[in-house]
């Protein structure tokens, strides 16, 4: 059977069985998405509000936190007219639903499953999903995949470090990624000699689109340069990145070396599958699932077009509804059309965590796209981490090939001074390496502005 006959059996038959079969309406909800997707803006916004009252209304009547919360604040769903109306209610944080964990579980729901988070921030967070919020998340990847042109069966690399994943490698997943052509590679660890496997497995397999970190992906990417080794012939025709801020320069990097495009994605395990880029270089949001708001300090909504912090509701989260779920993130949402004809609004500008963006002496957020550059250019510089750890002080980590020398020294710190102040201290350490962190991610911009000292020492033993 050829390569398109076996993907065309897998998408249209085994992968909708393997959906029905864990009690997923997975396949009638991508026919709904591939339809709504085009639509106009208007015509959208009404469909999402009117599945967000529905949402509020039942979550309203079954799930303790907002039977009580809705009491409190005399808030009917019923009256809700747009998105908003939810500013009327808080914002939620990791630390309420660990406070309460049984408040936000609807009694008598079936077919859960625990997840958690990777804890990259010292917080792990422990929640459950039910079928309709797996079936809601994994429709929207389904349709992302089609806009390139990928469907599932299609031969795929999955290049992951969190030890969520990893520790989920079983000998029934086995079966299933032979079954779905999918090959499973752990960015832990990822030594020159596992690298080489990594660079053989990619040349035997020949994925027609991979997914990754970008920073995990792209030391595969400078491994296949260092060796000689080429990929762009392998056929691929995709690299789909999420789970951290995708730099123009790795973007550069991906493209370069697998002679294909880069299509970044923005979501997580807690707050589902928000945003992928299309062919056209449109971010569309999920907004058939997923309610975006861009919130200020208060939480209260940005003008349209202006950065803010990223919040969420999830309408397929009634077992254990996320509703205005701080994600730390910032970005801004655009009304913009977009050449591929979706009528799906765009998230622009993702910076990725608001407490990772750097603060300039007058107190400007400084996105780290800024200051990358200065670093990662140097010929001598393998790997290497900034981390802004006083209001006057940022400390660059560096793993190095040769010595950096003092005139090298003074152009970065010139450079970071240039954007943050001409106040600001600015110190080069070299060390062996730079772990990547619990979930798997790597951070290139951290701040330690505002963490409590717990976690600051929390993060420094784990770069030590």
């Amino acid at each position: 059977m050829g390569r398109d006959a076996y993907t065309a059996l897998v998408a249209g038959i085994l992968f909708p069985l393997h959906e029905l079969l864990k009690g997923h309406d997975t396949t009638r909800r991508l026919r709904e998405l591939e339809r709504s997707q085009w639509r106009d803006g208007a015509a959208l916004e009404s469909y999402q509000t009117d599945r967000l009252r529905r949402f509020l209304e039942r979550i309203g009547a079954t799930v303790p936190y907002y039977r009580e919360l809705f009491r409190e604040r005399g808030f009917d769903p019923a009256s809700v007219r747009g998105v908003g109306d939810l500013a009327r209610l808080p914002l939620l944080a990791k630390s309420d639903f660990r406070a309460r964990p049984g408040a936000f579980l609807r009694p008598g729901a079936r077919g859960l499953t625990k997840n958690s988070t990777g804890g990259s921030t010292g917080e792990p967070l422990q929640f459950f999903v039910g079928p309709a919020r797996v079936s809601a998340d994994v429709a929207h990847r389904w349709r992302a995949m089609r806009w390139w042109g990928i469907d599932m069966g299609d031969p795929e690399v999955v290049l992951w470090g969190s030890p969520i994943e990893i520790t989920r490698q079983d000998r029934m997943r086995a079966v299933r990624d032979k079954l779905f052509r999918s090959t499973f590679l752990s960015a832990a660890g990822m030594t020159p000699e596992r690298l080489d496997h990594y660079l053989d497995t990619l040349q035997r397999t020949r994925p027609a689109h991979i997914f990754s970190h970008a920073s995990a992906l792209c030391e595969v990417a400078a491994h296949a340069e260092q060796t000689g080794r080429s990929l762009a012939a392998l056929g691929t025709r995709v690299v789909f990145v999420t789970s951290e801020e995708l730099y123009d320069y790795q973007r550069v990097q991906l493209e370069r070396v697998f002679g294909c495009r880069v299509a970044n994605g923005y979501g997580g395990r807690d707050a589902g599958f928000i945003s992928q880029e299309c062919p056209e270089g449109g971010m569309h949001v999920s907004v058939e699932d997923v309610v975006v708001e861009i919130v200020d300090e208060r939480g209260l909504p940005v003008p349209r077009g202006s950065a803010g912090e990223i919040v969420v509701t999830h309408l397929a989260t009634d077992d254990f509804p996320f509703v205005r779920y701080r994600t730390s993130d910032v970005g801004v949402l655009h009304d913009a059309p977009c050449a591929c004809g979706r009528g799906l609004p765009l998230l622009r500008e993702l910076h990725g965590r608001a407490d990772d963006l750097l603060r300039s002496l007058d107190g400007a957020r400084i996105p780290g796209q800024m200051v990358v550059h200065l670093v990662r250019s140097r010929p001598e510089v393998q790997s290497f981490k900034i981390i802004q750890e006083a209001n006057d002080l940022v400390r660059i980590v560096l793993v190095m090939t040769g010595d950096l020398s003092a005139a090298a020294r003074e152009e970065i710190g010139r450079g970071i001074r240039g954007r943050l102040g001409e106040g600001m201290r600015v110190e080069c350490d070299r060390v062996e390496s730079i772990p990547r962190e619990r979930s798997g991610k790597y951070r290139t911009v951290v701040s330690r502005l505002g963490l409590s000292p717990a976690l600051q020492a929390e993060q420094e033993a784990e770069e030590r």
